[in-house]
């Protein structure tokens, strides 16, 4: 019998495909910012609600799927931001990154108390780790989900709305890319190359 064929490589997003998605990502939050400038947090949260819709179809049509995150995310902007503009009231939405970010962390926290990665299930077709790599980089994620958690509570209980707007906008995703950055250390000690999976005298099929 011939020895299995090990997996091959995973195949990488395309640099046009991960700028596409992250100005997905981030037209919405412009737009919030913009509008915000413009007319508003009321007004701006009703346009922030619309672009979010806007930009899932366009995910959709252009990139071929919604990724879980942003679909959460988008829930979330539209339960907060409807009781934002049907109370009057500019809490809910100040509220929401709070609470999308403990919902994100508790989920990945709660994941690994029974033994899974909920990372690996979102990140797997992109990252091709063992099984402690993936245990670290959810960890790591989870208590910096918290961490903006309460960056996001510190901005809008003491700065002014302008502020904590630009704070969501222009600071929210960098620090994201810097700390998913930074884990490009975890990723590449714990990788699975093709050597790894290279077929040994002890799993040839006889």
């Amino acid at each position: 019998m011939q020895p299995e064929k090990p997996a091959g490589p995973r195949q990488q997003p395309d640099i046009a495909h991960q700028l596409l998605k992250f100005v997905l990502e981030i037209g919405p939050l412009i737009i919030f910012f913009l509008s915000n400038s413009w007319h508003g947090i009321q007004f701006a949260t009703k346009v922030f609600m619309v672009a979010t819709v806007i930009s899932l179809f366009l995910s959709r049509w252009l990139l071929g799927k919604i990724a879980i995150m942003p679909l959460v995310t988008a829930v979330f902007v539209l339960i907060f931001g409807g009781l934002t503009v049907w109370l009057d009231n500019d809490v809910f939405i100040k509220i929401k990154p709070t609470i999308v970010n403990i919902f994100f962390a508790g989920a990945l926290f709660i994941g690994l108390l029974f033994g899974k990665s909920l990372l690996k299930y979102v990140f797997e077709d992109a990252f091709h780790m063992n099984n402690e790599g993936w245990v670290v980089l959810t960890r790591r994620w989870g208590l910096f989900f918290i961490f903006l958690a309460a960056m996001n509570e510190i901005v809008w209980r003491n700065f002014t709305t302008d502020t904590w707007v630009a704070f969501k906008t222009f600071a929210i995703m960098p620090l994201t890319m810097v700390f998913a950055i930074s884990q490009l250390g975890v990723i590449k000690r714990h990788e699975i190359t093709d050597a790894d999976n290279t077929p040994t005298d002890h799993n040839v099929n006889l």
